[in-house]
């Protein structure tokens, strides 16, 4: 039985930066993976170059079914601390876009995890990678069991992260130890997933594989303008990952092909240009290929506008806009500017960033993620009910959380 002060199960990003900071304080802490090497989400996470975090964080934009569990560590550590940190180091990084920062250079994100193991050591914080737990118990301490030996320590930390990329190793390891300790769990989801679809859809959609187009992607009330991508199975991109993460199924998604143009777009050309085609016109506002295979699919849309969608804009696409009043071409308009899709599901953990839902945050402290009812046992990183947004923001919630725990254990 070897004694430490603090256990840590899990080295990815939140593990690793709540050991270093348990160690600054003189706790002898124990980090424990039971993979082969440390940050393997770091290491492939954005490309290699690793979105550290975003520019923008803020509690709202976090998922969570406590909209305000995750406030309290994000204001107190926030991105400005982390940056500090990637400047102290002298690691380059630039703005990508949307806030996003990265590291500069290829494989750029190994330069993360050495620094976060060079802060461990410098804390004399002990690292041991392919420990695999056997078992946790509890009395008076916290036993841990490995097929290398047993440990105790007053506090243990629970830093596995969820299901997403099981390539990785990724397991149900926390929802498990939350189950002994009665700690409830929030039903978990994919987030920042890709999009399945029915064969109805994808008969058409897979004609664009590769296509990519700027859209305002709606899941619900909240809605994103980025990219939107075509692959030969699904619906993909930035736009459609964030609003994946709000998605249920069953629901629909909306998409606004055509966010730069307003509704009367359509009339206005049709006294500019009344012998264009559709699909000439609707390639001003998009790429030609995309804007040929939706004026052929024709826009789907209510009851109200079935009309458009079956008659007149079939003669459109054969014919002249100038063949077609006004008000039926603002309707075309608007059913491409509100185009609802229904998703028959998603393309699951494997290819999911996040997860969505975990940990009950309602079980844990907002200060120091400490289960309320198991003092000692702390929750931190994916495992807990806080999802971030795409853009390094479920990064900053690792590092937010991490600290927060860190103070404590």
């Amino acid at each position: 039985m070897q004694r430490y002060d603090s256990i840590i199960i899990g080295a990815g990003a939140a593990g690793l930066y709540a050991a270093l900071h348990a160690g600054r304080r003189g706790r002898r802490v124990l980090l424990l993976e039971h993979n082969s090497e440390v940050g393997a989400k770091i290491l492939i996470s954005g490309g290699g170059r690793c979105n550290f975090t975003n520019l923008h964080a803020a509690p709202d934009r976090f998922i969570s079914t406590n909209p305000h569990f995750a406030r309290s560590a994000l204001a107190r550590h926030t991105q400005r601390d982390f940056i500090a940190l990637i400047e102290k180091h002298h690691i380059a990084y630039y703005e990508k876009t949307l806030g996003q920062l990265f590291c500069d250079g290829p494989r750029s994100a190994q330069k993360i995890v050495r620094m976060l193991l060079d802060e461990c050591a410098a804390a004399d914080v002990d690292i041991r990678t392919l420990y695999r737990i056997n078992s946790v118990h509890h009395s008076d301490c916290f036993v841990v069991e490995t097929m290398m030996g047993r440990f105790e320590s007053e506090t243990l930390t629970i830093a596995t992260g969820g299901y997403p990329i099981p390539k990785l190793g990724a397991t149900g390891f926390a929802f498990d130890i939350a189950r002994q300790f009665n700690i409830p769990i929030i039903e978990t989801r994919p987030g920042l997933v890709p999009l399945t679809f029915a064969e109805a859809d994808l008969a058409w959609m897979r004609k664009l594989s590769g296509v990519s187009a700027d859209v305002v992607a709606r899941a619900g009330k909240t809605a994103f303008r980025e990219a939107a991508l075509f692959t030969h199975r699904s619906l993909s991109g930035p736009a459609i990952l964030q609003a994946s993460s709000y998605w249920r199924k069953g629901e629909n998604i909306s998409i606004d092909w055509l966010p730069n143009a307003p509704e009367d777009a359509l009339a206005a050309r049709k006294r500019e240009r009344p012998k264009a085609q559709l699909k000439t016109v609707l390639a001003e506002f998009m790429s030609e290929r995309l804007a040929n295979a939706l004026s052929q699919h024709g826009p789907p849309g209510p009851p109200a506008a079935n009309a458009v969608h079956a008659g007149e804009a079939l003669a459109v696409h054969i014919g002249a806009i100038g063949d077609m009043k006004d008000s039926a071409l603002v309707e075309f308009m608007r059913a491409f500017k509100s185009f609802a899709l229904t998703p028959n599901g998603d393309e699951g953990y494997a290819k999911a960033e996040v997860m969505v839902g975990g940990i009950d945050t309602n079980a844990l402290s907002q200060q120091t993620m400490e289960a309320r009812a198991v003092p000692g046992l702390f929750f931190i990183g994916e495992c807990v009910d806080v999802t971030g947004w795409l853009g390094g923001y479920n990064f900053q919630w690792a590092w937010s959380s991490g600290w927060a725990a860190g103070q404590a254990i």
